[in-house]
């Protein structure tokens, strides 16, 4: 079925903001705006329950039942049990405390592989235990595309690879990896997979179950939620880890990698990202489904909504003989992050584009390996135009007309 994006907008307190009006909001791998019903959640859990939960009177009970709601349907959406949600307050602070494990699980002479497309988050923690004598391989992109070629990824296997690390979709490249391919590669060859999710999950929240990663990571602050970052680690990998928090919450799994205790009120708002997906399937579909089904007729129609508004940008960034578009040439096969390498630093062009009403992002994005890889000078930047699903086609033709002067 086809977005009613009128409805979805009306779900986003942003769009009625005085401030933002007539601004086109094109950084969304940067963050996304906000839904109504975390920011309902998280005001509520600020005034009615802002106590220690999980104590034996109504308000703290309260408390930590939301929390634990949270946890619950998120683990339904993404096809995972619940004690395998973990919450953070980032997921680079998430992949830290994970490399911290591994590092204290694995033997020197064992290898991690990571990639040239990775963000620095899914890529920099892992690169610091060869100070540990863990041997780090890395799968290189080709650059010209910054594509990851699955032939190359056989080359670098062996039986001293214990992981994998990968992005389900890079941000700068924006390029959507066969996740569930690569993930059957490396479990035939018993290695764990760690999927850094963050620029991938904005556009449709995937079945992890399914995908059949171990470890899958992203940010709820660019899924329409709070500053949190949410780690899906499966009970197996999970257990086996060294524990990183409280020796006597070790036997819980999504405490036993959280060292400090969540953050209370964003964890329970965490709730109201299911309470938006609930309420887009329900506003289109009227059949019943549980709560991965209902996540995926919604990922369909933001996907089939989203390739739509990027099928003319890209076809206009064609056109242009005076910038590289980084990645896929095309709306097939890529998310709506799209990077570009100008003449221009990308954040000269940013702030050129905001004097047209358009709101993006210049600079390097934490991808300077890839950008150093494709050529592209990462002091330099790139200009990124990044959009989701509550994007509309006024606001693309808005970002064509802009550049199309700026440039």
């Amino acid at each position: 079925m086809q977005l009613d994006t009128d409805f979805i907008r009306a779900q986003f307190p942003a769009f009625a903001e005085p401030s933002l009006r007539n601004l086109a909001f094109f950084e969304n791998a940067g963050g996304s705006f906000t839904c109504r019903h975390v920011a309902w959640r998280l005001s509520r859990f600020y005034r009615e329950r802002k106590v220690q939960p999980y104590a034996p009177y109504k308000a703290s009970f309260l408390a930590g039942n939301e929390m634990d709601d949270a946890r619950t349907r998120l683990a339904r959406m993404f096809g995972v049990a619940s004690d395998e949600v973990s919450f953070g307050p980032s997921t680079s602070q998430n992949t830290y405390v994970l490399a911290k494990a591994f590092g204290e699980w694995l033997s020197p002479g064992q290898a991690i592989i990571v990639t040239e497309q990775d963000h620095e988050a899914n890529a920099g923690v892992w690169r610091r235990l060869e100070d540990r004598g863990i041997e780090i391989r890395e799968w290189t992109i080709d650059p010209e595309t910054g594509a990851l070629d699955i032939d190359d990824l056989h080359d670098l296997i062996d039986d001293n690879v214990k992981l994998l690390c990968f992005p389900h979709c890079s941000n700068v490249v924006g390029q959507i990896n066969d996740v569930a391919a690569i993930c059957k590669i490396a479990r035939d060859a018993s290695i764990f997979t760690c999927v850094d999710g963050v620029s991938y999950a904005p556009h449709g929240f995937p079945n992890v179950g399914k995908l059949g990663c171990d470890i899958y990571l992203f940010s709820a602050y660019k899924t329409y939620g709070p500053h949190q970052g949410i780690m899906l680690i499966r009970r197996p990998l999970g257990m086996a880890l060294p524990g990183q928090g409280h020796y006597f919450n070790n036997d819980t799994l999504h405490k036993r990698f959280t060292p400090a205790g969540p953050d209370h009120a964003q964890v329970a708002a965490c709730a109201g990202m299911a309470d938006y997906i609930d309420a887009v399937y329900a506003h289109h579909r009227k059949e019943g489904r549980d709560g991965a089904g209902r996540a995926a007729v919604v990922a369909d129609m933001m996907q089939n909504a989203e390739a739509a508004l990027l099928e003319p940008l890209m076809d206009y960034l064609r056109t242009r003989s005076d910038l590289r578009i980084i990645g896929p040439q095309t709306h097939k096969g890529r998310a709506p992050t799209v990077a570009l390498a100008l003449k221009t630093p990308g954040e000269e062009m940013a702030e050129a584009l905001s004097h047209h009403g358009i709101m993006a992002g210049g600079g390097d994005f934490y991808a300077r390996r890839s950008l150093d890889a494709m050529g592209v000078d990462p002091d330099k930047g790139v200009l990124r135009l990044s959009f989701v699903h509550y994007t509309t086609p006024a606001e693309v033709d808005l970002l064509i007309r802009a550049l199309d002067q700026t440039l």
